[in-house]
Order: C-alpha cells, then sequence, then structure tokens
C-alpha cells in the first residue's frame, strides 16, 4: 500500500486515518468519510480503486470537478476517464470499449448518466467500488442539497456486493445519519478526520462600509503579491463592481457567476486555473469544481449563509497545506438580506438555524477556530492563536458557576428547551407555558436572575461557541448538553467566559473606526513564512519551468507539481534524478516524466 502510494502519488506515509480508511474498503465493507477540503479524502477511494480488480466508479457533481481529477489521475500515470455531457458521441463509444475491456481504473461519472447506465454499460462492467464525491448533496439537510443526487439509492439495489464509500467535507450530525440512509449503506464505518485547517488564517471585519472594504481588500491583496486568491460575493452585481476595481488598481481579475454564458464561465475557469489571473471574483457558483492548489488566500465580501458554505469556500485556500489567510467581512445589510433568503426558501427553519450560527461565528468574541470545529462535532481545549480573536484576545473571567446554572437547567428540562426558555428559567419570569410545564418549580428557577438578559444571550452564545452545549434543530432547536459541558457541569473543568463590554458593540464613528484599524496588528503575511532555506530566485525559475511544461501539455501547473512540491525542491535542491524522485509529491511517473527537465533548471541556477 505505501508503495503505491509512493509511486503513484509521490508520498512517503499516509496522513491520519487514510490507511485505515483503504483497508476497510479493500473488505469491500460501506464508509462514510469526512475530511477537510485538502485533506486527502480523494486518496481513500483512489488507492483501493488502484488495488481492486475491476473499475471504480465515482459520482461527482460537477463536469469541472471530474475533469480537475481525472487530469491529476494521468498525470500519475492512472488510468482515469470521465463520462458525461462534455464527451461527444465517439469519445463515449471509445470510453465504452475501455471500461468492457477492464482498460480503465476509475470511471468519473455524474449522478444523471449513472442512472441512465445503470441497466447498460455498469451491467457490463467489473464494478470495484462505488464512490459518493460531495456525498452532503444527499441530504436535504445538507448545504448543497441537489434532488437527482436522492436516486443514487438505487445503486444498492441493483449492485448488493459492492461497496459503497460516501465522501464529504462538511456534513454535520443529521446530514451525516441522512447520507447513511439515502444511499442504504450496510453497516457503514463512519470515520472523522479532524476539520482542523491550522494553516488557514480566520480574520473577521465587522461593519466595514464600501470604502473601508474596498481599502481593506487592496491593502490585503498587496500583501500577498502574485499570489492567487477568490473574492466571494453575494451578488452577480458586487461581484462586476469589485473586479472593476481591482483591474482599475492594475490586479488581474476575472469575474465569475451564473449570469455569464457557459463559455464566459469556462474561460474565467480556465485562466484561473492556469495562473493567467490572479484573482476570481465570484457568486458560490465558482470553486466547487476545482483542486487548485496553490489559491493562497480567500475573501468573502458578503457574509455566507451557513458554516457549511463558509468552511467548504475558505477550504479551497491552502489546499498543498502552506499557509493561507482568509477575510470575512460582516454587516447588518448581508444579514437582513440572508434572513429574507432563508425566509423565502422552501426550509425556512433550518435555514434561519445555520444562519444564526454563521450570525454566531461574525459576532463571537470565542476563539474563531473552536467556533468552527465545534459546530462539526470536534472539540479543541485550547485557542488557536492563528485567528483575529487570539491575536488581540479579549479580557476573560472565571464564569463556570454561570456555565453550571444554563447547564443544570437545560438538564433540569430533560435537554427539552430552547435558548428563549432557558433564559426565561434562570431570569425567574413568569408566562403560562413556563408554568404549564412546571419549570417554575425548578432548583435553577431564577437562579441566575442578577444577571440581564442581553447578558445571558451573549453568555449563552460564548457556552454553545466553546461547544458546552449544541442546537438540535431537527428536534425544535432544543439544546443538548455535550460531554465538554458536562465536565463543567459536575466540576470537573473551569470555563473562562469573555468580560462582556457593552460600549464597544456600539455603532463606531469614522474617526473613531480609523483609529481601530490604525490599531489592528498587520495582517498575516505567507511571503515572510516560508520554509527556512527557500531559495525564492530558484523556486522562481521553478516556478516559470513548471508553467512552460503545463501550457505543453495544456494542463494546469499545479497538477504537473504543487506549489509546495516546488518549495521543497527549491530548498533541498536536488541534484539527480533519484534524489529529485525522493521529494514528497514527486512518484515514479513524474519522477521520469519530470526529473531531467528540473534536476536541469537546479543544476544550471546552482552552476551559473
Amino acid at each position: 500500500m505505501l508503495q503505491l502510494l509512493k509511486t503513484h502519488f509521490g508520498y512517503g506515509s499516509f496522513r491520519p486515518l487514510q490507511q485505515d480508511i483503504i483497508q476497510h474498503i479493500l473488505l469491500k465493507k460501506d464508509a462514510l468519510v469526512l475530511m477537510p477540503t485538502g485533506g486527502g479524502k480523494s486518496i481513500c477511494y483512489q488507492l483501493p480503486a488502484i488495488m481492486m480488480d475491476g473499475t471504480a466508479i465515482v459520482v461527482s457533481p460537477l463536469i469541472s470537478l471530474m475533469k480537475d481529477q481525472v487530469e491529476s489521475l494521468q498525470a500519475n500515470g492512472i488510468a482515469a476517464r470521465a463520462m458525461n455531457s462534455a464527451n461527444n458521441e465517439t469519445e463515449n463509444l471509445m470510453l465504452r470499449r475501455e471500461c468492457q475491456q477492464g482498460k480503465v481504473k476509475l470511471l468519473y461519472i455524474s449522478p444523471e448518466r449513472l442512472l441512465l447506465e445503470m441497466n447498460f454499460l455498469l451491467k457490463e462492467m467489473k464494478i470495484s467500488l462505488f464512490a459518493i464525491d460531495e456525498a452532503h448533496c444527499i441530504s436535504q439537510w445538507g448545504h448543497d442539497f441537489r434532488p437527482e443526487y436522492t436516486q443514487l439509492k438505487n445503486i444498492r439495489e441493483q449492485f448488493p456486493e459492492v461497496p459503497i464509500v460516501a465522501l464529504t467535507a462538511t456534513a454535520d450530525k443529521i446530514t451525516r445519519h441522512d447520507i447513511i440512509k439515502q444511499l442504504e449503506l450496510k453497516e457503514p464505518r463512519i470515520f472523522i478526520s479532524s476539520f482542523d485547517r491550522p494553516n488557514l488564517s480566520l480574520d473577521v471585519k465587522r461593519g466595514f462600509q464600501k470604502k473601508e472594504k474596498t481599502k481593506a481588500i487592496l491593502e490585503f491583496i498587496y500583501k500577498h503579491p502574485g499570489e492567487c486568491g477568490i473574492i466571494y460575493c453575494m451578488s452577480r452585481d458586487n461581484t462586476e463592481k469589485v473586479a472593476d476595481l481591482l483591474l482599475r488598481h492594475g490586479i488581474k481579475t476575472t469575474v465569475y457567476h451564473a449570469g455569464l454564458s457557459s463559455s464566459a464561465r469556462d474561460k474565467a475557469q480556465n485562466d484561473f486555473i492556469n495562473d493567467r489571473v490572479q484573482v476570481v471574483c465570484a457568486t458560490i457558483a465558482f470553486g466547487m469544481g476545482i483542486d487548485k492548489s496553490n489559491v493562497r488566500w480567500i475573501i468573502h465580501y458578503n457574509m455566507p449563509k451557513s458554516i457549511e458554505s463558509f468552511y467548504q469556500e475558505i477550504g479551497r485556500a491552502g489546499r498543498d497545506g502552506m499557509k493561507s489567510d482568509t477575510l470575512l467581512f460582516y454587516s447588518l445589510g448581508d444579514l437582513v438580506m440572508l434572513s429574507k433568503f432563508a425566509l423565502d426558501s422552501g426550509q425556512q427553519e433550518i435555514n434561519l438555524e445555520k444562519l444564526n450560527r454563521m450570525q454566531q461565528y461574525a459576532e463571537s468574541d470565542i476563539c474563531r477556530r473552536r467556533i468552527l470545529l465545534n459546530y462539526f462535532g470536534e472539540t479543541m481545549e485550547h485557542d488557536c492563536g492563528n485567528c483575529d480573536v487570539c491575536r488581540n484576545p479579549p479580557e476573560r473571567f472565571d464564569g463556570t458557576i454561570i456555565v453550571q446554572k444554563a447547564l443544570s437547567a437545560i438538564m433540569r428540562t430533560n435537554q427539552q428547551i430552547g435558548t428563549r426558555m432557558l433564559v426565561a428559567i434562570l431570569r425567574g419570569n413568569y408566562f403560562q407555558e413556563l408554568t404549564e410545564k412546571g419549570y417554575d418549580k425548578l432548583k435553577t428557577f431564577g437562579a441566575g436572575r442578577d444577571i440581564p438578559q442581553a447578558d445571558w444571550m451573549d453568555y449563552l452564545l460564548q457556552m454553545l461557541n466553546m461547544g458546552y452545549f449544541e442546537v438540535a434543530y431537527n428536534e425544535n432547536n432544543h439544546l443538548k448538553v455535550t460531554p465538554s459541558g458536562a465536565k463543567v457541569l459536575y466540576g470537573q473543568e473551569k470555563a473562562m467566559l469573555v468580560v462582556i463590554k457593552r460600549e464597544e458593540k456600539a455603532p463606531a464613528t469614522k474617526g473613531r473606526k480609523k483609529k481601530q484599524e490604525k490599531e489592528e496588528q498587520p495582517m498575516f503575511n505567507i511571503a515572510t513564512l516560508s520554509e527556512e532555506g527557500l531559495d525564492k530566485e530558484l523556486f522562481e525559475v521553478l516556478r516559470l519551468l513548471r508553467l512552460r511544461l503545463a501550457e505543453q501539455q495544456a494542463i494546469p501547473p499545479y497538477i504537473v507539481l504543487t506549489d509546495k512540491t516546488l518549495h521543497l525542491l527549491a530548498t533541498q535542491r536536488p541534484t539527480t534524478i533519484e534524489d529529485f524522485g525522493t521529494i514528497s509529491g514527486i512518484g515514479e511517473y513524474k519522477k521520469e516524466k519530470y526529473g531531467k527537465d528540473f534536476v536541469d533548471a537546479i543544476n544550471n541556477f546552482l552552476n551559473r
């Protein structure tokens, strides 16, 4: 297994959980895999596909995503193909023949095409496994629900003995259970990797007006010279306006949104993938279909509608593991607009709850990474040190008793209340529903009447974000105490809360806002934090060589070699093809294909 990993993908060791998942699939058992974007999900089904007899069928929602994956696999010498509407009949005829002859190890296919071929091509092939990528699309609770995905349960009926692995980067507990139910997975093992992406810095700027946003965006981009990034906007109009602004400042920028023709969207995506432009200004329609590994930063011009969307979008930065920056602008205007969208949607309650959690993230005084991880059911015991809250820490106090009062009230109601009722119990407020349920007889009734209602809401927000309780929005938003909260409730751990300073939350004047901006610490700058020993001049030589080799093959540069691999080459400077092959990310196929070009370039540079 390790030999194949090195030969085909150039890695000398597995990432956490990868080996366990691969061994599980090789036993022909079903699995649900949750790994963050850039966490190495693809290898979990690609390596078993190479090792097993037959062809792995990979269901993927976007043509661009399939194209990217197939090109990457072919660049590693693996027989991968895609069947979708981009193929002509001649291509499909040849592809069918290859599949029937067992010459294809991985066949990428759209859900619609899969259903068409279920009783035809698929019945004529030996199928090793089914991999359902972006599996959250099958769930009504997922942030990107797609009706055509729901028919994938036919796979189990038609191919009962073939293992199914469902993979996603973003799924909360309810979505996970729904994926298992919808796909009819048989006794699946659930693998949950850490959702932590420590290489991403997290920053939020609240209440910025248009002029302040413009200034902040330009300063941010100037700190990332030549480095690719994405600016996500809520509306098509904003993408056009922001792009025009950047173009006027000499920054190579393109636009991507659903209002453009498909050819214009394809051109924008290809220009960005192939490093012909530095920035793409886009609506959320952009990005799902690319694995571009050298995106160094993400800006959200507006707040996203959910933490899942936000996490997936920032996950497009730093896929190669190198340090990358994210910046979120958040305003009341965004909240009003997104609330309207949620109210007008078919799933009003769940969309409002997801928006509420996104708002809590944006407004929080708690380490932002802890909030993100807690949302996906992962608890981090320490602050991250790489978000704006950690870099400018708020004042804290021992709030253990406050937390215990709240958690005790939740437990004494059998975890059957929401935040409104909880605050009413703590404050000792009488109203009909409360007294009917007998909550006025609880020991905790009125136990927190000395704390104003607004402060209780703030403390509860902090407790939620620190992972002491969670909201079950499939059970009328009832609050549930977590294992982490239980430790505080039963006196095993202390809870440090943030001191509430109401005056800081008042609207700032223009002068005060400018003063605050000046006092902020400088943004995290990757250019100053490259690997020790990196020769930047050699890196540029190798980058230009990579670009030339990519253009010759009409593939994106990062498919030739990633930025991370280039950095290692510019640091370690291998002077023989054998040494070149020992660099992480370079397998046997790439060693044979590119070794001479890169080694010659390094030797020429060293012998100048």
